[in-house]
């Protein structure tokens, strides 16, 4: 055709494409599509009467009470986290095979590797997980000698105690951004792209480090156990130089010695440990003995009907946790700090704050990761175990609470404080995204409430919630002010997300539900650099924290 022709054509097709776009012709999708959230309507009169009306008041702590008949959505909440997982899993499985079958393609491309060497190189063996005949391995822990349970420290695994699982052959190991890159790059989040490891490893991670191969020491990790080790060891230990050395994270085989110490339940002279315990010890079963019967009376039967209740729905994802005679452990500890504190009582989220506690005092007596592994704590631990550990949480929990009690308080009011406090600060430290809820009508109480009542432990998988209170407690104020910094860092985290959603259903969705489930101490990490930032920018300039009035 020549250009005269071309020419003349384009008129028709300009007038062709006019007629089916007119509305008479729209396609039927499009006419006959429902009105859905985000899509743009003509002003009607009642959206011109609304623009005249008054902002509406901010929404009052009373207000958020009186239309909230929990604390949160507990059924809701499971039922998302059940999905997860398994979209997790069913996404993590075939990538890890696929990897394996590139794997083993690529290997077969070699002349000299015969057909079966790249079969059994194309399915992983993972290691099985322990048979219950381990339970007298498991329970003859070495310790330091002439020290009690709880004052020792359990001593690294020896290689040949170790069986390393047979894994498919990777080309090349993946790299992983470290923080210096992320601090020189200017950005210090990580992206789900950007800080994603490979599928193999994303598994290792998902699974809680179930491979013996991941459970064991670095050199790094090694040489700071044993650091560590020793420092506690000492005829009296500085409490601040081993809240310096451990602020980055404890050691696994360290963490139940350092807690009990940093929670000031343990003395630092280590010739009164033992004694101590032992008589910490025999004053809880002394209040055992004294408060429990009366859960049934009248005036406790309240108490003892809500922690009732709320114990099967601490960690439901987590077999430990369902087990009798844990969930028996879960309510002497909630009754008795409950019988012993009634200016606040038992609050709904006092029963996580339990969890980390009884996870890292069990690790004292078993090798196995708890949280991913089958473990029956009735078959695998005895009486006096199962004992010291209950006695523990309830002291290392009564430390804890005795911090941030107002939070738990007629009315809450430490909550309160704290929320306030973290608008404030996220004004100062990221308008646009203050300015992005507060267009949305997104309050801070709705979605900070349950950061601050249970300490990000429904926000956060159970792995990084220990890893977070290592610096919690070695950071002072660390459950109350620190924390602070650390949920602004963690909102901070999620601004790009955040700054995306346009409604205020798309906002409380991403804020209840935030993708953290592949989190692992990388991430934790960041996000603790980024509070302690905050903490030193803003702790010693309170005022920057205070809304100026106009005088």
């Amino acid at each position: 055709m020549n250009d005269s022709g071309a020419r003349s054509a384009m008129p028709q097709v300009s007038e062709g494409l006019g007629r089916a776009m007119s509305p008479q012709r729209r396609p039927f999708w499009k006419r006959n599509a429902p009105k859905v959230p985000g899509r743009s309507v003509q002003a009607s009169p009642v959206r011109e009467n609304l623009k005249d009306q008054k902002p509406r008041k901010t929404l009052s702590f009373q207000d958020f009470e009186d239309n909230t008949s929990d604390a949160w959505d507990d059924a809701e909440d499971e039922i998302i986290a059940l999905s997860e997982a398994k979209l997790s899993f069913e996404n993590l499985l075939p990538a890890s095979v696929n990897h394996g079958k590139t794997a083993s393609n690529h290997q077969a491309s070699l002349p000299q590797r015969s057909k079966e060497t790249t079969a059994e190189n194309t399915v992983p063996d993972f290691p099985s997980q322990s048979s219950p005949g381990k339970s007298d391995e498991m329970s003859n822990i070495s310790r330091q000698k002439g020290v009690g349970p709880g004052v020792g420290i359990r001593q690294q695994s020896t290689p040949e105690d170790v069986t390393p699982p047979v894994l498919p052959p990777v080309p090349t190991p993946p790299t992983f951004p470290t923080s210096e890159d992320t601090a020189e790059s200017g950005d210090w989040t990580l992206t789900p792209s950007e800080g994603r490891p490979n599928p193999p490893s994303r598994l290792s991670r998902q699974l809680g480090r179930a491979c013996s191969d991941d459970k064991s020491l670095t050199e790094r990790e090694g040489a700071k156990l044993k650091k560590v080790n020793e420092f506690i060891a000492g005829p009296n230990t500085d409490l601040d130089g081993l809240k310096k050395m451990v602020w980055s994270g404890v050691p696994r085989e360290a963490r139940p010695t350092v807690w009990k110490l940093l929670s000031n339940y343990l003395p630092a002279n280590v010739e009164r440990r033992s004694m101590m315990l032992e008589r910490k010890r025999e004053e809880y079963f002394r209040f055992v003995d004294q408060y429990y019967p009366s859960r049934t009376q009248e005036l406790h039967v309240e108490t003892w009907r809500q922690i009732h209740i709320d114990i099967p729905r601490t960690n439901p994802l987590i077999p430990l946790f369902q087990q009798k005679v844990i969930q028996e452990i879960y309510e002497r500890v909630l009754f008795i700090w409950a019988i012993r504190h009634p200016a606040s009582g038992y609050v709904q989220g006092i029963n996580d704050l339990v969890t980390p506690f009884f996870v890292v005092f069990l690790s004292e007596y078993t090798d196995l990761d708890v949280i991913t592994e089958d473990f029956d704590a009735s078959q695998n631990l005895d009486e006096k175990a199962l004992c010291s550990i209950e006695a523990d949480c309830f002291w290392c929990l009564s430390k804890l609470l005795d911090g941030i009690q107002d939070n738990y308080t007629f009315a809450q009011p430490g909550i309160q404080l704290k929320v306030n406090a973290l608008r404030e600060l996220v004004k100062r430290i990221d308008a646009p995204l203050h300015a992005h809820l507060e267009a949305h009508m997104v309050e801070y109480l709705q979605f900070a409430f349950r950061w601050m009542n249970n300490l990000l432990m429904r926000e956060l998988p159970l792995r990084c919630t220990i890893r977070l209170w290592d610096t919690y407690l070695a950071e002072p104020q660390g459950f109350s002010t620190f924390h602070l910094y650390v949920c602004a860092a963690f909102l901070i985290r999620w601004r790009k997300d955040l700054l995306r959603k346009g409604d205020f259903q798309g906002l409380m969705l991403h804020l209840q539900n935030l993708p953290t489930i592949h989190w692992g101490d990388d991430e934790v990490n960041l996000i603790l650099a980024e509070a302690y930032r905050l903490k030193y920018m803003f702790a010693d300039a309170p005022n920057h924290l205070n809304q100026k009035k106009n005088t």
